[in-house]
Formats: C-alpha cells, structure tokens, sequence
C-alpha cells in the first residue's frame, strides 16, 4: 500500500511555508559545516549552499520511516499529524540524522570551499539567512508555496546585496538558475556551479590518483544544465581513468531519490537497478548531487565505493 501522498506533501508544505524548509533544520546545524572556514560573511558573490548536503542525513532518517509506514494503513495518522505540525514541528522526530552522517556530508561542503579557495575564487557565505530552494515541492508540483519560497530566497539575496552565486549541488543550481527566473519578474542573479568554476580556473592537480572509476550524472545537472563536460574535465586532471556507462550524460538512469519521499519502496528498487549497471563497469562510483550519493550509498553493497566528486578533487590536489 503507498502512502498518502496527498497528505505527505500537505505536511511537506506546511513546514516549508511555516518553518521555510520541508524538514526544518536549526541554524545551528545548518551552519555548522562552516565552523573555522573564515568565509566572510556577505559579499555579492556569495557560495549558496540551499541547505541540501545539511540535510541528507535527516532525508536518510526520515526515509527509513517512511519506509515503514508504506505498507501500514495509518492515512487518518497522517490528518492528526498534520493539524498538529501545523502548531508543532512533529517532522524533526522522523528526521534526527546520526552526528556521523552529518559530519560526513558537513565535511563534503568543507572540501568544496577549499577547492574554491585554491582556485582563487573570492565569495561569502549568507550563515543562518541562507534559505531552502524549495526544489522538493516544485518537483512534486506544490506551485503555491514553492512560487512564495522562490520569492523569500529571492528577497534575501537582494536585501543582502548578493548579485552572483555559487552553488553546490545540481537541485539549487536549477532551481536557482532555470527556474526562478520563469516565475519571478526581473530576476537578475548570476548563478554558477562550484564545477564550473573549477573547470574554468587553471586548476592542476599535484597528487595524480590514477584511478579506474564509473561515473554518474546527476538527471538535474546532466538534463536540465547541461552540466556534464565540467566534472569530467576535473576527473581527468585529478588522474582519474572515467569509464562510462551506458546510460550516462542525457542519457542518464535516475538514482531513484526524486521517489523517496512519496514512494519509498519504489526509490530504493530504481537505485538498486542503477547500482547494478554502474557495478558493471567498476566499483568506484562517482557522483555530483548529495542526493544520489546517499541513495546509491544506502543501497550498494560493501565491495562498491561510492564518493562525492569533491572527494576525489580534493585528494588529486592536496589539500
């Protein structure tokens, strides 16, 4: 039986519109990754984070309940649940991530930042005043309450002089890029992902890796921003033999994660399948989006090693 999903994108909403983001994360947590960076606190460049590796490990833990509940009959559950998250945040008991995994996907963010640095790019960081993208809801076709979250995002960055932004995973560069501008009347921000960048700066590895692996593109980067080139470009200057699947740039097979949310049992079948093709051409796996990293994670076995791009670059040059 699936769940309500009707019902779970009610609750989804609420918090997002009530709490301004799906699964509600303090600033504390939010910001922890940057602890000891040094990144300046606002400048009109600045790096934009969405809160998406932040919020991987409470997707993880709130995935595993979901799960849970997909085949019990609970839909009146979800009524009750969802008056009493309108007053209190009930999420935050389905979505307490492990401290492991969040410094794990912390770390991730800290790599990106030092890459950046070595690559001479200047740029601040908004703290506590970054905002979701609200990229779950347009994906489920939540128009409303997504359309108020793209204005909110856009009002912050304008209130905080921001005029560029770097992003770093493939839902906030769309978001930020393709859509917002399809909804909101003279948006005017310059945005890029942290790969591009790269791959534009004269950036040479001093550590060749010499390594076999299998690449994954993300469906967002690969199809909605083109963006394929780029990390291929800074996999080979790491010294990194790229073997590709089949079904790989455009062409790529989905990692299952858009599902995860309304359809539990069907994500995890899609990422098994994906597993399986990319283990046919090596048991190194790299990917660019936090999202496919912990799907394709949670399912693989323990002879796959499947990594965060930023992993493999931030090893290659040393840092």
């Amino acid at each position: 039986m699936a769940l309500p999903t009707g019902k779970v994108l009610r609750i989804l909403a609420d918090n997002l519109e009530r709490r301004k983001g799906v699964v509600p994360l303090s600033p504390k947590k939010a910001t922890a990754w940057s602890e000891g960076l040094d990144i300046p606190r606002a400048r009109e460049t600045v790096i934009y984070t969405g809160q998406m590796y932040q919020l991987i490990p409470s997707i993880n833990s709130m995935t595993h309940w979901m799960a849970k509940f997909e085949d019990l009959k609970l839909n009146n559950l979800f009524d009750i649940g969802r008056s009493i998250n309108k007053v209190v945040d009930l999420s935050w008991f389905m979505a307490l991530g492990s401290r492991r995994e969040q410094k794990t996907y912390n770390s991730l963010l800290r790599n990106i930042v030092c890459l950046l640095k070595a690559a001479r790019v200047e740029f601040g960081y908004l703290y506590e005043k970054e905002l979701y993208s609200g990229a779950l809801l347009f994906d489920e076709g939540v128009d409303e309450i997504f359309t108020q979250q793209a204005h909110r995002v856009y009002e912050m960055l304008k209130t905080n002089g921001v005029k560029r932004v770097i992003t770093v995973d493939p839902h906030t560069t769309n978001m930020l890029r393709s859509i917002y501008p399809k909804i909101i009347s003279g948006y005017d921000i310059e945005v890029k992902s942290y790969l591009e960048l790269l791959a534009e700066s004269n950036f040479n590895s001093t550590k060749p890796l010499n390594l076999d692996i299998v690449i994954h593109d993300p469906c967002v980067y690969a199809r909605s921003e083109n963006i394929i080139d780029e990390p291929r470009h800074l996999l080979r200057n790491a010294g990194v033999n790229i073997h590709e699947p089949e079904l790989s740039g455009k062409l790529t097979y989905c990692c299952g994660g858009p599902l995860e949310s309304l359809f539990p049992g069907k994500a995890h079948t899609v990422a098994v399948t994906r597993v399986e093709q990319l283990a046919s051409y090596c048991n190194r796996v790299v990917t660019m989006c936090p999202i496919c990293l912990a799907i394709l994670r949670r399912v693989a076995g323990l002879d796959m090693e499947i990594k965060d791009i930023s992993e493999y670059l931030i090893e290659a040059h040393g840092i």
